[in-house]
């Protein structure tokens, strides 16, 4: 039996929907992308979304909206993919990490807290806080915000993982706590668009100025010229931007994906209910969840109890070689050999340190069958009690 940790599924309404795109209408830049923006802004209830080739982007031009320059700062979590702290850099910010709660694999409210206070006393308030999401659950936003707000910080939410999301009555995405969402849309995602991301926000002028970077900085709208209309041809680069646009083609299956959207997140937490019912004892156990937080379990972390690093590899090993593509979801950023090199080992994030050397990526997808996730809980439970 060979399982993966990720499988996206493509119906015949997808394939027509791309095959309509393709044979009757524009395939860049054209009514598509604004269809399946409206179809995300519409469902997470925020006021605009701006598509884009991928959340990494997405990510890159939150930043350069928020006007994040060289020597400001940026603080998100090291158990992330690289883009949540890379995209920082892009624009010359200095990187520095929040640690989590380990039980959550969430950043903790406590652990910012105390480390908002000591960067007020040295005078390195960081400019954002990027949070993650992680594994489709939203961070504790309410108290994030809370502090956030009073130490000046604009937070973004790197909600990647998190479309079908909830945290409290809102949908993940509605910006209720941020400035900015950034979503992604990669083939293991709960919906796919091949490749691509988007960006949702309430704020009309940080829409303006996504849209812009996302096409070099270009605009058309006559309504922002600069200069005087000079006739139909007439358009103005105002920002230096980036050719970071989605194609039509992936907006349309995005779109066609979007219909089935509430049914995967449910599934998918019909087999996180399984796991943990199945998983739930003194030696492994799965990533808990905030109170207010319904996740869309894009992924389901076990974690290994009391776990050594060489045992947290025999087991890791050991589901490969029973046919199980497990996953690290992450290793830590700052352990990264170039965040390393530029940051130096002595950080503060034992309990980042601690999830990485017990936390295991199960399968979560659509199509798994039962079958497939008992020998999965039958394999790890057998592993670890060996």
């Amino acid at each position: 039996m060979r399982i993966p940790y990720g499988r996206h599924r493509i119906t015949k309404e997808d394939k027509q929907a791309v095959e309509d795109v393709l044979e009757n209408g524009l395939i860049s830049q054209g009514p598509s992308i604004c269809r399946f923006e409206d179809d995300v802004t519409l469902y997470t209830g925020v006021q605009h979304g701006v598509a884009c080739s991928s959340a990494t982007a997405g990510l890159h031009m939150a930043c350069m909206a928020l006007g994040l320059k060289r020597g400001e700062i940026v603080w998100t979590s090291s158990i992330s993919f690289v883009a949540s702290a890379n995209c920082g850099l892009y624009c010359g910010a200095e990187i520095d990490f929040v640690d989590i709660c380990e039980e959550s694999g969430l950043i903790s409210p406590e652990h910012l807290e105390a480390k908002l206070i000591l960067a007020g006393k040295e005078g390195k308030i960081p400019k954002i806080l990027i949070v993650v999401h992680l594994c489709g659950t939203s961070c504790d936003m309410k108290r994030i915000d809370e502090l956030c707000r009073q130490w000046g910080v604009l937070v973004i939410e790197d909600a990647s993982h998190a479309l079908g999301g909830k945290y409290g009555e809102r949908a993940v995405g509605s910006c209720e706590y941020s400035e900015m969402s950034i979503f992604s849309f990669h083939p293991v995602k709960m919906i796919t668009t091949g490749e691509g991301g988007m960006v949702t926000t309430n704020n009309r002028e940080l829409a303006e100025r996504l849209r812009m970077l996302r096409s070099h900085g270009i605009t058309r709208d006559q309504s922002q010229f600069r200069d005087n209309y000079k006739g139909a041809w007439h358009y103005e680069q105002q920002l230096l931007g980036y050719n970071y646009r989605m194609s039509d083609i992936n907006a349309a299956l995005g779109s066609s994906q979007m219909k089935r959207l509430d049914k995967i997140v449910e599934k998918r937490n019909e087999i996180a209910r399984q796991y943990e019912g199945g998983l739930d004892s003194e030696r492994v156990k799965i990533l808990t969840k905030p109170d207010l937080s319904y996740s869309s379990h894009h992924l389901v972390v076990a974690r290994i109890l009391n776990s050594s690093e060489d045992r947290h590899r025999k087991v890791f090993e050991g589901m490969r070689e029973a046919g199980i593509g497990v996953q690290l979801h992450y290793q830590p950023i700052h352990r990264q050999p170039f965040y390393r090199e530029r940051l130096g080992c002595k950080m503060d994030l034992n309990n980042s340190e601690l999830y990485s050397r017990c936390a295991i990526s199960l399968p979560v997808f659509e199509t798994l069958t039962n079958e497939e996730q008992e020998y999965v809980i039958e394999t790890l439970t057998s592993l670890v009690y060996r």
